[in-house]
């Protein structure tokens, strides 16, 4: 028996589910690093331009355990933070210390998402660690291992827009993080280590390889609007291995935020 539908985050709102929905600082600009990903691995993609925790003020006194290293990354998992969109670029620091803050609340290690992306294409690094290599997040309950969390800041339910800037810093993600020879556009099969989520503990389940958090957990997560754009986020980043693949691989930057630009 599934549990009741619950939003992606648990930060600044809460929505009642309605339906099942499975289907098959503040005046310097923040700081980004383009600098080497993990040790010894070979990128299928460059890394695009992330802020580091230092620069959003993460508490690292907060962080209760280091999270575990994965060797690889077979799937990336899409969320929204469930916060509300009117907020500016400038103030996504302080929204990610709520978050960071309610998810150690909730029991989790950390932040639980790898990554975390705002309206302006700014891409942040969420658990720590994430930057410099593949660690396991909190971010998809029976799915974590293998994969990794991109949250959205933000809450796209139906009729939202979802900035094309947003969508791609995702695809940059992923691309990055994927393993070499994942195919963006395609399935894995992944293996459930929990009962909690949409299947039972030890179910082999395939997935796109980029797919929603709803997917493999009862909730609405990451929004209608945002879902729908999945497979523009697919199509780019398998875009940008095969550019990367080709030679042609300029290094991806997502588009300056407000701050950047103050």
């Amino acid at each position: 028996m599934y549990a009741a539908l619950v939003p992606c985050a648990f930060a600044m709102t809460w929505k009642e589910p309605a339906e099942n929905v499975l289907s098959p600082a503040p005046h310097r600009p923040p700081h980004r690093d383009h600098g080497p990903s993990e040790a010894g691995a070979r990128p299928a993609a460059p890394r695009p331009g992330i802020v580091a925790r230092r620069s959003w003020n993460a508490d690292e006194g907060m962080v209760r355990e280091k999270a575990s290293t994965m060797r690889n990354v077979r799937a990336v998992f899409v969320h929204h933070t469930s916060q509300p969109n009117d907020y500016e670029c400038k103030d996504v620091p302080r929204l990610l210390r709520q978050l960071e803050a309610e998810h150690v609340e909730r029991g989790w290690d950390d932040l639980g998402y790898n990554f975390v992306v705002d309206h302006c294409g700014t891409i942040y690094e969420g658990r720590a660690g994430a930057r410099d290599h593949s660690v396991e997040g909190a971010h998809t309950k029976g799915f974590n291992a293998g994969t990794i969390g991109v949250a959205a800041v933000g809450t796209f339910d139906e009729g939202a827009e979802v900035p094309r800037a947003m969508l791609d810093s995702i695809a940059a993600l992923a691309a990055w993080k994927l393993k070499p020879g994942v195919d963006a556009r395609g399935t894995t099969q992944l293996v459930s280590s929990s009962s909690e989520s949409r299947f039972d503990k030890g179910d082999r389940v395939r997935f796109r390889v980029i797919t929603g958090h709803r997917d493999a957990y009862e909730t609405f997560c990451p929004g209608e609007a945002l879902y729908d754009k999945l497979g523009y986020v697919r199509d780019k980043a398998a875009r940008l291995r095969e550019r990367a693949g080709s030679g042609r691989n300029g290094r991806p930057r997502p588009p300056h935020s407000e701050a950047e630009r103050r």
